[in-house]
């Protein structure tokens, strides 16, 4: 009985998606509920599972098309003897008379994705396989071949070789990336205001109960749960930066969800904690780990990257040691952290060496002025450097 696999419901405002890759090739054994394919929206990564147990026939649609919800994109053979038949056939087993090739030059599956990771055209590779079909060998060939002539050639034999720029596609998330940022930075009034914090005391607390920390709630006790804290104590005293211009009104929240920028490869995202004040420090350091992790398998739903009062962005991991972050529109205000770096500093008149973090306020200076962003991020330092604050409140 043949199955088909079909792109299933997209996401709420997602009105299509486009095939990264596919993970199985026709002729592959495939079992119920197994990722078939990946699919790319301008937020999150979508798998296509495998509905029944049995071979995988005809592919539709290839890597790089994009798609609809209820699009068909292959066919499935169902049943036991469909996957016993597929594991008991030679590797070099023709294709099923569905999937030849109607010409010479044509690659199989396998052989195509070859050619579009190598950036090759399927005419430059001969093929020696039914009817003149490319096969994964041939093209393998085909590089050895031109990576051997590359060799023997001498630099002046070629000179501009090593000049020659690779154009590679945006993926959806990195374009969605680039449109966001021009446009918060061409609709809002964005200005930065900077400070500086003595990591001293929170390095030492830190230090003092990292272990006993990890120990009785199974998390890693990081700088990040402290500066939530801090933001929401300084969100409450100032509710203005916690707030969005919607046409000539503005909004104010009065709830704190806490966006945390995440890098991946395919780009930063900003998953969101939802009403952070209600949070301890476990949970807010669990948390957070958890969507660094699914953040770099794709695996965050969009719910989860939907909204937000508020965003933090660490370019310390980084190495950073100042930035001008963006904010994360529509939202008007953004902290961003920095690398923590040993300073010499007055303190009560004495020169010493601390470890000292620069700290950077992004805000829309539309409904935020300046006075109250520097106050707010003095708010932020002082509970930083004095962590029973955020314990007492005050």
């Amino acid at each position: 009985m043949t199955v088909e696999v079909k792109v299933p419901q997209l996401p709420e405002s997602v009105a299509d998606a486009t095939l990264v890759t596919w993970h199985k090739q026709p002729g592959d054994a495939v079992r119920r509920d197994e990722n078939l394919a990946d699919l790319e929206t301008d937020k999150v990564v979508l798998e296509v599972p495998c509905p029944v147990d049995g071979v995988l026939g005809k592919i539709h649609i290839g890597a790089g098309v994009t798609v609809t919800a209820g699009s068909l994109l292959a066919e499935i053979e169902e049943g036991a003897a469909a996957v016993a038949s597929a594991a008991q056939a030679s590797p070099a087993a023709p294709q099923p008379a569905a999937d030849k090739p109607e010409g010479v030059g044509k690659p199989s599956p396998a052989a195509k994705r070859l050619l579009e990771e190598n950036q090759l055209v399927a005419a430059e590779v001969p093929g020696s396989g039914k009817d003149g079909r490319i096969t994964k060998g041939d093209v393998a060939r085909h590089l050895s071949g031109r990576e051997a002539a590359s060799a023997a050639r001498t630099p002046a034999a070629e000179p501009s070789a090593a000049r020659t720029p690779r154009r590679v596609p945006m993926t959806r998330l990195r374009a969605r990336i680039a449109e966001r940022l021009v446009e918060a930075q061409s609709t809002q009034a964005l200005l930065t205001t900077f400070n500086e914090v003595d990591m001293l005391a929170l390095s030492e607390l830190r230090a003092r109960y990292k272990d006993a920390f990890e120990k009785r709630h199974g998390a890693r006790l990081g700088f990040l749960s402290f500066f939530v804290k801090a933001c929401i104590e300084g969100l409450k005293r100032f509710p203005v930066i916690n707030a969005a211009v919607d046409g000539n009104d503005i909004v104010y929240h009065d709830f704190y969800d806490i966006g945390v920028a995440v890098s991946t490869d395919r780009g930063l995202v900003v998953p969101i904690l939802r009403d952070a004040d209600r949070l301890g420090f476990a949970e807010i350091e669990k948390t957070v780990g958890d969507f660094a992790g699914r953040a770099r398998s794709g695996s965050l739903t969009l719910e989860e990257l939907t909204g937000g009062t508020f965003s933090i962005t660490n370019g310390g991991v980084f190495g950073s040691l100042l930035s001008t972050p963006i904010a994360n529109a529509p939202q008007s205000a953004i902290l961003g952290m920095h690398k923590i770096q040993e300073r010499p500093v007055v303190v009560d008149g004495q020169v010493v060496v601390r470890p000292m973090m620069y700290v950077a306020l992004t805000y829309d200076h539309r409904i935020i002025d300046g006075r109250e962003a520097v106050q707010f991020l003095v708010a932020v330092k002082n509970a930083l450097e004095d962590p029973a604050r955020l314990l007492l409140e005050v």
